[in-house]
């Protein structure tokens, strides 16, 4: 059989009624905390009374030191208990996932792109300016070398500097 719809004003009322309920749990876990913190306060942390004299004041002081001391020492424990819990726990996690099974590279393929379309996949939108690498070049003359204009016979250079004549002429010119 069809259910009856609950009507909007109903619904409207149960939702308020369990907001109001929600509220009021709210409101007593907010107290329950605060008598909680209160308890705690009053139990490690006594009223303290300032003494007269200054005997009694530095005894204060160096009792309040040693619980300074004591405190320290346990902030330094715990925080190393929660250094070494972290490195198991990551330790935890790759062993987790080395024992799930082992990552496999996937094979890249070569794509052939142009710069143009490099800097299009890399900027985005942003890329307006075409990449021609060539045009950018800049343009440079050869010079051709005296020598190199000399087309004389190669055998006749040497002819000329054999024998004392053409050491002399070389260490002559050397110098």
């Amino acid at each position: 059989m069809a259910e009856k719809k609950m009507t909007l004003s109903r619904r409207n009322f149960l939702k308020s009624l369990l907001l109001q309920i929600g509220q009021s749990m709210l409101n007593e876990e907010a107290a329950q905390a605060q008598k909680e913190k209160n308890k705690y306060m009053e139990e490690s942390c006594p009223t303290l009374a300032f003494p007269d004299c200054m005997e009694e004041l530095q005894e204060l002081c160096r009792k309040l030191h040693k619980q300074i001391d004591l405190v320290d020492d346990e902030r330094y424990d715990m925080d190393m208990k929660v250094k070494k819990s972290e490195k198991e726990i990551n330790d935890l996690k790759i062993k987790v996932q080395d024992l799930n099974g082992k990552f496999k590279k996937p094979a890249l393929r070569k794509v052939r792109m142009s710069a143009d379309a490099m800097l299009a996949a890399l900027l985005g939108s942003k890329h307006k300016v075409s990449m021609d690498l060539r045009g950018n070049l800049k343009q440079v003359k050869k010079e051709v070398k005296d020598e190199d204009k000399q087309t004389g016979d190669w055998r006749k250079k040497i002819e000329d500097k054999a024998g004392m004549d053409g050491r002399k002429k070389m260490f002559e010119t050397e110098a």
